[in-house]
């Protein structure tokens, strides 16, 4: 009998999972697991890495799994600690030796893939993420153009099909018993806290739940109110539930993935018609498939405190990010923006460029510092576009003009004219967490 764990990790769905496929495939018994952080783990600037917005979404995005794998006859198992520390135990006690699981091109969920290897566990993890197959693009995986419209005009002109996405498993392996370790309950991750004030993604109500079901469902909805059409007109507007098409959360943890939103996106099309919005979303996607391209070609080189230009270690005024984190800053766009955030662990796109743009060239803080307080914060953060967009207004990635400098006043004036974002969100306390 071949057994296997399957290892959740940004991938909290059923559909149009590789790696899943292939463990449940491959396997006659199989137990799935999802390793939560260590309880209470700093970043190195002196906060939780996963602050209590990301926590709930990711709750309710492991409420929702668990509920499709029992409907399945299977079980997750929930542990806290460093996947080296707690899987192998797993794995002994099931009596297999050998895990399925995505694969993540970033520093420290390589080395956590290491880690297991050097325990003795065979560990099987698949590319799963991008919405491009990386074998079919025009160059090699690890030569992608360092600018993102040489990217992209390389894709298009090539005509690059996107893949289709892959069904959910029909055939499941038998679910393993003799497991003796004991899952974390719902109960003990029970949070109570939920965003203040009026969220623009208000992940609080069953629309916008963590979730491949929510998800879906979201996606659906999306489509069936025809916004796609108007979403490049939108999209850089600072509040409000429909100025974007809000994928990102779902993105993020893995309860959508990018190929499913693409071959709905073109069906839309194909009933709807095709205009400058739908052809920005594709833009989007093409974006997040280049910061994860990225890695792939720099690697640990896009955490390096100087990025890829080899400078000297970026200044850091700790006073002055302590002020910016909490919204104390003096300037009354960024405090709302940082208050917004700490709030509801959501942010405009515009909004994030101008917050970030502010610590860096304004604070001369460390852009590190400003990329762990998002890690923390964001409930649809992603490594690769969070690193990515980071190094992008610092200036050094691979941004060709060298950073990006917002001029806040006159931001303010474009996006927030008649001052209602401000107004809303300036005096709004701060529970940073």
């Amino acid at each position: 009998m071949t057994s296997s764990l399957y290892w959740f990790r940004n991938d909290l769905r059923l559909h149009d999972n590789l790696a899943l496929t292939k463990a449940v495939t491959e396997s006659d018994g199989i137990q799935f697991v999802f390793c939560h952080p260590p309880r209470h783990e700093l970043s190195p600037w002196g906060f939780e890495r996963r602050g209590h917005h990301r926590r709930i979404f990711l709750l309710q995005a492991l409420a929702a799994l668990r509920q499709r794998l029992q409907l399945l006859g299977h079980s997750l198992i929930e542990v806290h600690g460093h996947p080296a520390e707690v899987l192998p135990g797993i794995a002994a006690s099931t009596g297999v030796s050998k895990v399925y699981c995505e694969a993540i091109e970033a520093p420290y969920e390589q080395k956590e893939i290491l880690e297991l290897s050097r325990r003795g566990i065979e560990v099987t993890a698949l590319w799963q993420s991008s919405l491009l197959d990386v074998d079919a693009l025009p160059f090699e995986k690890h030569q992608v153009p360092d600018v993102f419209t040489a990217f992209r005009h390389s894709v298009e002109q090539a005509e690059i099909g996107v893949p289709a996405p892959l069904p959910e498993p029909t055939d499941w392996p038998n679910s393993l018993a003799g497991c003796d370790i004991k899952s974390v309950s719902p109960s003990e991750l029970t949070e109570t806290h939920s965003p203040d004030g009026p969220s623009s993604f208000p992940y609080r109500l069953p629309s916008h739940r963590g979730g491949e079901t929510a998800g879906l469902a979201h996606l659906r909805s999306y489509l069936q109110q025809c916004l796609p059409h108007t979403y490049k007109a939108t999209r850089n507007q600072l509040m409000g539930l429909d100025y974007s098409s809000k994928f990102s959360p779902w993105l993020a943890q893995g309860a959508l993935s990018a190929r499913r939103i693409y071959a709905e996106l073109k069906q839309f099309e194909s009933e709807h018609g095709a205009n400058e919005g739908t052809y920005w979303l594709w833009f989007e996607l093409l974006w997040r498939d280049y910061f994860r391209l990225l890695h792939f070609k720099y690697g640990r080189r896009l955490y390096q405190p100087a990025g890829l230009i080899g400078c000297e270690k970026p200044r850091h005024d700790p006073d002055a990010f302590d002020r910016w984190r909490h919204g104390e800053t003096g300037n009354r766009l960024i405090n709302a923006g940082m208050r917004e955030l700490a709030a509801t662990g959501y942010s405009s796109n515009r909004m994030r460029q101008i917050l970030a743009s502010f610590l860096i060239h304004e604070l001369h803080c460390d852009w590190r510092a400003g990329a762990a307080w998002f890690e923390s914060q964001l409930v649809d953060y992603d490594v690769y576009s969070n690193q990515g967009n980071w190094l992008y207004i610092a200036g050094l990635g691979t941004d060709p003009r060298g950073g990006r400098h917002f001029n806040v006043e006159k931001q303010a004036k474009t996006h927030d004219p008649d001052g209602h974002y401000q107004q809303l969100w300036s005096q709004t306390p701060v529970r940073v967490g």
